[in-house]
């Protein structure tokens, strides 16, 4: 069985945040799992998806940002986001030594933590895993939210829904291009933001958590 532990994390001065850590017996990688905007780390997603991932032996470390913690609606500002990312690792660092460290999340967490690392600030990190990058708004296209990923130098999977609102893939496969190398694309066909699709689909969420969980074990295995 999988060790599930409850742990705290430090935020250096500003109090601590809850955390998760669900580590298989045969962890072969650990992921930092930030939660979205609007959901803490004991959302049925990130609680089903972190159990999937258990399932092709990455471990992950689910974390609460402060605002969630203290069970505010608005998010904090973007500094105390990127430092809550920091925080977590040097949390994950000293709870599973020795074990490749990957780092994403859930929408937003999944930005603020490219944000994190285009300030330098997950040395050690090996890669960046986004579960439904939000590059921009519903209904507001734009691209603003991705300027700071040409300052990521670490590679960067982005699984993304084909109807994902907060994320037009005409927008946003012409910044994966630019990235190079360091990016990858994953579409889940029929998936919105929250990686549900229709039953006409064929497919059910079950299905796109697993198709979530094994792309991003195939492509962790190669860096």
């Amino acid at each position: 069985m999988p060790k599930n532990d409850q742990l705290k994390i430090d935020l250096e001065g500003a109090g601590e945040v809850s955390a998760l850590l669900l580590c298989p017996d045969k962890a072969r990688q650990l992921l930092l799992f930030a939660h979205g905007a609007g959901a803490g780390m004991r959302h049925p997603f990130m609680e089903r998806l972190a159990a999937e991932l258990a399932a092709v032996e990455i471990a992950t470390l689910r974390y609460q940002f402060p605002y969630m913690e203290l069970r505010r609606g608005r998010p904090d500002p973007p500094a105390t986001l990127t430092a809550t990312v920091a925080a977590a690792l040097r949390t994950a660092c000293k709870a599973v030594p020795g074990l490749p460290i990957l780092a994403g999340g859930k929408s937003m967490g999944g930005r603020m933590t490219s944000e994190a690392a285009a300030q330098g600030l997950l040395a050690g990190v090996r890669g960046l895993v986004f579960f439904g990058f939000p590059l921009h708004p519903p209904k507001a296209p734009g691209t603003k939210r991705a300027a700071h990923l040409s300052k990521v130098t670490i590679p960067m999977l982005f699984l993304q829904g084909s109807r994902d609102t907060l994320a037009d893939l005409t927008l946003l496969r012409p910044i994966i291009q630019k990235l190079g190398a360091l990016a990858t694309l994953h579409v889940i066909e029929s998936a919105d933001h929250g990686f549900h699709v229709p039953k006409r689909s064929g497919k059910t969420d079950e299905d796109v958590l697993r198709e979530l969980a094994r792309t991003a074990q195939s492509w962790s295995e190669k860096l």
